[in-house]
């Protein structure tokens, strides 16, 4: 199931389905261990009229959506039948590990009724289903979820007084599909402790007269002891939950105020995607240094696998975005984790987990009785790329400095040595999809810009030497890139793929924006424009909601049709910043204006998917995808620049 949100602090991951449930808690890593297994929730429900009402029971009209320019959810659902509205403002406190909710109930009916309110938990601690214990703790009130060095507090109160009844037990084993059955009458057990795979409930009633309300706070404190989580709890008496609300609030209000930016000829829904879009990138970074690629572990794909890793590529697209609105400490911390990551050969491999640990993986190191390199070359190019324009932007010398020796360098060195010496390009490796062993033009066209940007570094530095030999490297790749890779006939870059390298002719959004976006060939080349002509109708075609597909014939997640593939936020935005690269007037840019609102029309809430169904326009895949946000916020930050060069040639 698609999230509908994503709140976090850097060290603690909330995500939310469209019902309000809690489906992923990630701690201490934002994305390593998530404390919620595939098919548990944090179920919430309201037991009015000697009914239980489950919101995730198709009856209510829920609506949850960030508060303007902050990261705190604002969730609504009414339920027409009931006469109750459940609105919940939701945070993951900016300063500690503490996920607090404040949750107002109001009676809609004309008459006074007795409600009652259930909150559900389902923990799958340290991400295995076994050997969890949870109790009630008379001395603070509270539920206690614990296995080893992970804790999880539970409590709240209403009206300065703690929850008014409560039950522990199994869930999804012996039978028992879990305590928040015990629930359905309106009363729960009161058993103290179980363990095992165990669930727990807590529930607060209150006589609330004809068209009023009350208020109570619900929070659940993440720490490897128990004395840590009660620390969190005294805290929240000392400061109050209102405090945390508030404070959470304008932490990230301030956060995003950072950002310099106006919207010419955007709508408001655009303006309010592009903030929650940054919101989203930050929530998926760890605070040591890691971009996750989605926390959505519902998106289970391959050998059960999710998106929950670093990719080097798919972060640095995103630090990349997150240099150019102004954030430069959130990407130099990337820059530090892929400087952790690099091996010794000066190559980064396949995906990381947020630890700086290796990922998971499904490159072979040998196939078909014959070794080869086990990695995607463009994971490692990018980061070269990548940390060039954040030092432009940053101007931290004595970083750059510091990271020259054992990322710039290995890393370039690396990249000159892997090469086929015959024809000048990169040896083979995954190309940027995962799927196949090639030499493709946007490998190639990565590790040139990552050259390009090597021999800036060095010349910077005053490393002559260096610079001359990454420089004459980068030129004879470039020329082989356009002697071995376009084709004249055809106009358009492809890729050499099997044991023979033969040409594949079906078209890669990716091969062109590869030689478009990292100077292979200038964007008013009257070849990329060609290209561009010939790429745009042969990847929209079948595709009835707009946008394009990764590549023609793309199976993955394929939908029945005869589309070229699903289309993808991500290449959709390429093309529309080429269209800003090669735009000469305010006319031009109409078009991409229309782009953008494209993006925000097919948005899931604030949440951006990894592709969408080419004939209804419903989410596939991750929901939310980081770099499908990261590409929006460039995108934007590009149309508001050149807008603003045309506006001012008006002017003159």
């Amino acid at each position: 199931m698609a999230r509908s949100m994503v709140l976090g602090n850097g060290n603690t991951l909330v995500c939310f389905d469209k019902f309000g449930q809690v489906r992923d808690f990630y701690f201490p890593y934002v994305g390593q261990e998530n404390h919620i297994g595939s098919n548990q929730m944090h179920k919430i429900g309201v037991f009015v009229d000697n009914k239980m009402n489950w919101i995730s029971s198709g009856e209510w009209n829920v609506d949850i959506r960030y508060e303007r320019n902050s990261m705190v959810s604002k969730m609504t659902a009414l339920n027409e039948r009931t006469k109750v509205l459940v609105e919940s403002t939701d945070v993951v406190y900016n300063e500690k590990n503490i996920f607090l909710r404040k949750i107002t109930l109001t009676n809609k009916d004309s008459r006074a009724r007795n409600i009652k309110i259930f909150l559900n938990q389902q923990f799958k601690i340290g991400d295995t289903n076994h050997a969890d214990t949870a109790y009630f703790s008379s001395t603070i009130e509270s539920i206690i979820h614990y296995k080893g060095r992970r804790v999880f507090l539970v409590g709240g109160m209403c009206d300065n007084k703690p929850f008014d009844d409560y039950s522990i037990g199994f869930c999804g084993i012996e039978g028992k599909e879990g305590t928040w059955r015990d629930a359905e009458d309106g009363v729960l057990s009161k058993n103290p402790i179980e363990h095992g795979v165990v669930d727990s409930v807590v529930s607060w009633q209150r006589d609330i007269k004809p068209n009023s309300s009350v208020t109570l706070y619900y929070w659940v404190m993440a720490g490897e002891t128990y004395n840590e989580v009660c620390e969190l709890l005294e805290y929240v008496f000392v400061k109050s939950p209102e405090h945390l609300v508030e404070s959470t609030k304008d932490f990230w209000q301030a956060w995003i105020s950072q950002v310099e930016i106006s919207f010419p000829g955007l709508s408001e829904k655009a303006k309010n995607l592009f903030y929650d879009s940054l919101l989203v990138m930050r929530a998926h970074s760890d605070n040591r240094g890691g971009i996750l690629a989605s926390a959505d572990s519902g998106n289970v794909q391959y050998g059960g696998d999710t998106y929950g890793y670093i990719w080097p590529r798919d972060a640095c697209f995103t630090a990349w975005s997150f240099d150019l609105a102004g954030f430069h400490d959130v990407s130099k911390k990337f820059y530090d984790f892929a400087n952790d990551i690099l091996t010794e050969e000066g190559y980064a491999l396949h995906k990381y987990q947020p630890d700086h640990s290796l990922g998971s993986s499904w490159h072979p190191w040998v196939k078909d009785g014959k070794r080869q390199l086990a990695i995607q070359e463009d994971e490692t190019a990018i980061l070269l790329a990548g940390l060039w324009e954040h030092y432009i932007r940053a101007k931290d010398l004595e970083f750059i400095e510091s990271v020259y020796n054992s990322l710039v360098k290995k890393a370039a060195d690396f990249l000159i040595h892997y090469k086929d010496i015959h024809s000048g390009l990169p040896l083979p490796s995954y190309d940027l999809w995962e799927e196949q062993y090639v030499v493709s033009t946007f490998t190639a066209s990565v590790v040139y810009g990552g050259l390009i940007a090597a021999h800036n570094f060095a010349r910077t530095l005053g490393k002559e030497d260096d610079a001359a030999r990454f420089y004459k490297e980068a030129e004879v790749l470039r020329r082989a890139i356009l002697t071995n890779l376009w084709d004249e006939n055809g106009k358009y870059f492809f890729k050499l793929t099997g044991d023979k390298l033969e040409k594949n002719i079906n078209l890669d959004a990716s091969s062109f924006y590869g030689a478009f976006r990292f100077g292979v060939v200038s964007s008013d080349d009257p070849r990329m424009k060609e290209a561009f002509k010939i790429l745009s109708a042969r990847l929209k075609r079948g595709i009835n909601i707009g946008g394009v597909a990764r590549y023609e014939g793309d199976m993955y997640d394929h939908t029945d049709g005869d589309s070229a593939g699903n289309p993808w936020f991500v290449t959709t935005l390429w093309l529309t910043q080429y269209k800003i690269a090669i735009a000469n007037s305010l006319n031009e840019l109409e078009d991409v204006a229309k782009d953008i609102e494209w993006v925000v029309k097919f948005a899931n809430s604030s949440m951006l998917s990894e592709q969408l169904n080419p004939y209804t326009g419903e989410p596939i895949s991750a929901t939310p995808l980081t770099w499908s946000h990261a590409e929006l916020v460039r995108t934007v930050i590009e149309y508001e620049k050149k807008m603003k060069v045309f506006s001012a040639q008006k002017c003159q």
